[in-house]
């Protein structure tokens, strides 16, 4: 099904459940399977998800966390945090979800040469948008090094799907798992040792305010901001952020779902 929003075009779906499994406590990896993913290109897009519940309203946006064109698939990782989500984590291979998307802006990787050093920040479930873009950036051949900050151990997840991508630090609040501390202060340990190309950054507001500061004049330099949306095609304004124009310092707002949720650092007030 094909919608018009402007002079843009969106496309909906009952896209066929292949997978779903918990991959770490109130977190699940879905694999979803349609014509759908031939819209899908671009790191750091999401898709919005309808509950199978009928008195749930509203649809779900969940970050595309890999891209598979060849056998028309997509995966998403997801944390269950409500009705909504809960619903989702029930439905089973065979189901069908219906999907809008891909919405949204992306990363953009399609500037990663080979031998670039491609630094990758995630923290939580910032983490799985980072995937692919990590997935990409191998596949041209960078040198990719991830810095991936969890809660603890119990919900550490796609780590070693990561270090089959290059090297990867990880830290974990209470030390149970790798390096002790939030993921800002592995960075201020490790950067000084690279030189970062490109820099891919999601995850909670802290964390992205230490990369923003750390990377605010990187000519290269991305993140992508979580917000809660609503319509998730930009029309009811729920999910605004404000930017700073580049020239007087001015202050506007600009919309995470369609004009986001990718933004270069230095663009965002956190």
């Amino acid at each position: 099904m094909v919608f018009k929003k402007g002079a843009s075009v969106l496309k909906q779906e009952d896209m066929l459940i292949v997978q779903q499994k918990m991959i770490a406590p109130k977190i699940f990896e879905l694999v979803l399977q349609g014509e759908l993913v031939n819209e899908m290109s671009t790191p750091g897009q999401f898709i919005h998800c309808k509950p199978s519940r009928t008195d749930l309203l509203l649809r779900r946006p969940i970050s595309l966390s890999s891209i598979d064109r060849e056998n028309k698939r997509c995966t998403i990782i997801y944390r269950v945090e409500g009705d909504g989500t809960k619903n989702m984590s029930e439905m089973v291979s065979g189901e069908t979800m219906d999907v809008l998307g891909p919405l949204g802006s992306g990363f953009p990787v399609e500037e990663i040469t080979s031998n670039e050093v491609v630094v990758i920040v995630g923290g939580g479930i910032g983490i799985p948008p980072l995937y692919e873009v990590a997935r990409q950036a191998h596949e041209r051949g960078a040198k990719v090094i991830s810095f991936l900050g969890y809660a603890s151990k119990k919900v550490v997840y796609y780590v070693d799907e990561f270090k089959k991508l290059g090297d990867v630090i990880v830290s974990t609040d209470d030390g149970s798992f790798g390096e002790k501390g939030h993921v800002g202060m592995s960075l201020d340990k490790h950067l000084p040792q690279i030189k970062a190309d490109a820099v891919y950054a999601c995850g909670a507001k802290g964390m992205l305010a230490k990369v923003d500061d750390v990377f605010h004049d990187h000519p290269r330099a991305y993140i992508s901001m979580e917000e809660r949306m609503a319509c998730g095609v930009g029309a009811c304004y729920a999910c605004v952020c404000h930017v700073k124009d580049e020239k007087d310092q001015s202050l506007s707002m600009k919309k995470v779902c369609d004009e986001g949720p990718v933004f270069k650092t230095g663009e965002v007030v956190l």
